[in-house]
């Protein structure tokens, strides 16, 4: 399986699209890291918001099309030529994706509300002028505003919109968007969260975190939440230290 992702060819680029890099490395690895437990999960629908390159939701359909059976994957972005190089990556490794062209979800929240069993984000995260924010072309795929939070603050109310009643969401996020206080956001909505992969690289600390569904969290009081989350995060920052 592991061979079947490496084998993933672009067949086609644009200069206003984004080619995978590190973060795409990192989401995908997080995947299969995951693998079997997606499995199990059994989603019916998988849905990756700014699919780019499509090189994720490539990996990802590939990754479930042997032990998965009638999944349904839908993949959005703002940008047309990241529609038309995803189409082509698709077309070359023999997936069907449903591609629409539009801005997070935009005109699908009511036909998808409550139906996302797993959902893959790779967002703008790269702390920018706010102005950069949303323009057209390749910048809008890493411009995320004020300590890179922009467009992931927009993104997560979405997700917990259309994320199905057992969804999983697996998020890119950068040290500087403070993943804690997402977490902890998250929470207080009801999901758990753990970092599947954390990678560090010259430019920066990535993590990818898996969010789940969990109504046990709506019956814990906040303190006791705030300790465990505490606690995690602590062991996440001496696991990165003690790897550097």
């Amino acid at each position: 399986m592991h061979s079947r992702i490496a084998q993933i060819r672009l067949v086609s680029s644009h200069p206003e699209v984004y080619e995978p890099c590190d973060d795409s490395f990192a989401l995908v690895d997080a995947l299969l890291a995951d693998r079997n437990h997606i499995i199990e999960h059994n989603p019916k629908l998988c849905m990756e918001i700014g699919c780019g390159s499509g090189y994720v939701i490539t990996s990802l359909a590939l990754m479930l099309k042997e032990d998965v059976q009638g999944v349904h994957y839908i993949a959005t972005d703002m940008n047309p030529h990241a529609i038309k190089v995803t189409s082509e990556t698709l077309e070359a490794h023999g997936v069907h994706v449903e591609l629409i062209n539009t801005d997070i979800s935009s005109g699908l929240d009511l036909r998808l509300a409550g139906l996302v069993d797993l959902m893959v984000v790779n967002p703008p995260y790269v702390p920018t002028p706010e102005d950069e924010v949303g323009r057209e072309g390749i910048a809008a795929s890493w411009a995320g505003g004020e300590n890179g939070r922009s467009v992931i603050d927009k993104i997560l109310p979405i997700a917990d919109k259309l994320l199905s009643e057992n969804g999983w969401l697996y998020l890119v996020t950068l040290t500087a968007n403070n993943p804690r206080e997402l977490c902890i956001q998250m929470g207080e909505k009801g999901y758990s969260s753990r970092i599947v992969v954390q990678r560090s690289t010259e430019e920066e600390s990535l993590q990818i975190i898996k969010f789940c569904r969990d109504k046990t969290l709506l019956q814990v009081d906040r303190e006791t939440f705030m300790e465990s989350l505490v606690s995690k995060f602590s062991f996440w920052k001496s696991g990165n230290e003690n790897s550097q």
